[in-house]
């Protein structure tokens, strides 16, 4: 993932009008939807977004820091071993679900998301590529032994006795999209190594510096090509990650829909802009769209 940091335009979108959703309603009945998603589907699950209107600013680590100081590696593994605890409690919530009926119903070829968070699955969504990998896998980066999140968890307990309890205490703690956390003080953590070959343990996600795989990247653009017309929900398209979909089926001729608060780095490319929350716009997108026959 390219680590080029994009500032939005201050540009003004006014909130989308009954009109507006009409209109986006118009331009989809029929058409089966290929659907990009950022973190912005996911603010309503309690999830907060990086680059939302509202969000405060952030570093995300790089893979170049992760894999370069152990220092960061055990930052990074501080914090998140409180921030996997929240992912694991939270909830799809309605705005997955639609997409899951649209889905069912033949009007979502498929979802790519850039979310780690796995709410796709948990919501019923069958057709997924998480594009930027998820929260729940961890890899060794020497021999590629992979173990689930689950397992790990049990021996950073067992290696930081209450150390959980005693960050709860402080109460420094902040949720972030990543299954991260921002905490004050890590420097007492003790981190977990391969218990293969004592190599370096890494989430299995795609970091900023990182690449998406290629096969990866191949099955997200066949679901893009799968379907007549491409919706975008939640993501400021900041990432070329995301923004290479978007530019793909806007060169082929398939109408765009960004639905998502704030500007994004694809607004010139979309058909129809529609500034508003995901949650509401794909719940009523899902009653009012009819179903797509195969």
């Amino acid at each position: 993932m390219r680590t080029t940091t994009w500032q939005a335009e201050p540009i003004t979108r006014e909130p989308a009008t009954e009109e507006d959703l009409d209109a986006v309603v118009e331009l989809l009945a029929g058409r089966r939807l290929a659907v990009l998603t950022g973190a912005g589907i996911s603010t309503d699950s309690g999830i907060p977004d990086y680059r939302g209107p509202d969000s405060p600013p952030r570093n995300p680590m790089t893979y170049q820091q992760f894999v370069g100081d152990p220092a960061f590696r055990r930052h990074y593994w501080a914090r998140n071993h409180v921030g996997w605890h929240h992912m694991t409690a939270t909830e799809p919530n309605a705005g997955h679900r639609a997409l899951a009926a649209l889905e069912q119903r033949g009007a979502v070829a498929g979802v790519v998301t850039q979310n780690v968070d796995l709410l796709h699955e948990a919501a019923g969504s069958r057709r997924v590529v998480d594009l930027h990998g998820h929260y729940n896998e961890v890899v060794c980066l020497q021999c590629g032994t992979t173990v689930t999140r689950t397992e790990l968890d049990a021996r950073l307990t067992a290696l930081n006795p209450g150390w959980l309890e005693r960050v709860e205490e402080v109460g420094d703690v902040e949720i972030a999209p990543d299954a991260d956390a921002v905490i004050a003080a890590t420097e007492d953590f003790v981190i977990a190594a391969c218990e293969v070959c004592g190599g370096v343990l890494k989430p299995n996600i795609v970091y900023f510096g990182e690449n998406v795989p290629r096969e990866r990247v191949a099955r997200a653009f066949e679901i893009v090509d799968d379907g007549d017309a491409l919706l975008v929900a939640g993501s400021s398209l900041a990432v070329m990650s995301g923004l290479r979909f978007v530019r793909h089926a806007a060169r082929e001729g398939k109408p765009v829909v960004v639905v998502n608060r704030g500007v994004t780095r694809g607004d010139a490319l979309a058909t129809v802009l529609l500034h508003a929350g995901t949650t509401e716009t794909l719940v009523e997108l899902d009653r009012r769209l009819p179903d797509v026959e195969s």
